[in-house]
């Protein structure tokens, strides 16, 4: 089983879990099966097209997926994916 690693914000969607184990092939059918346990995730991860939203970073074993195979990426038994919103604005310092 491989396993997502859920950040703060999303965690009201997985009931509290920090961590869940998914049995899948690659990253897109690990996300369909988060989504099967836990409703709402693949809207919060992927837009209308299917891909990653934008805003979202999700990585493989530390592998940032945009940066090799995305969604298509294999998963084996012990990999950990990590779900990591992106943060930006702020204020500018005077």
């Amino acid at each position: 089983m491989a396993q997502f690693r859920i950040p703060g914000p999303l965690r009201r969607l997985s009931d509290g879990q920090n961590t869940v184990d998914v049995e899948a092939a690659d990253l897109a059918t690990a996300i369909d099966a988060l989504d099967a346990r836990y409703p709402g995730f693949k809207d919060r991860l992927l837009d209308e097209k299917g891909e990653l939203r934008q805003f979202v970073n999700v990585y493989l074993n530390d592998e940032d997926v945009r940066l090799g195979a995305g969604l298509r990426a294999k998963v084996h038994e012990k990999d950990e994916i990590s779900i990591v919103p992106a943060v930006a604005g702020g204020r500018q310092r005077p």
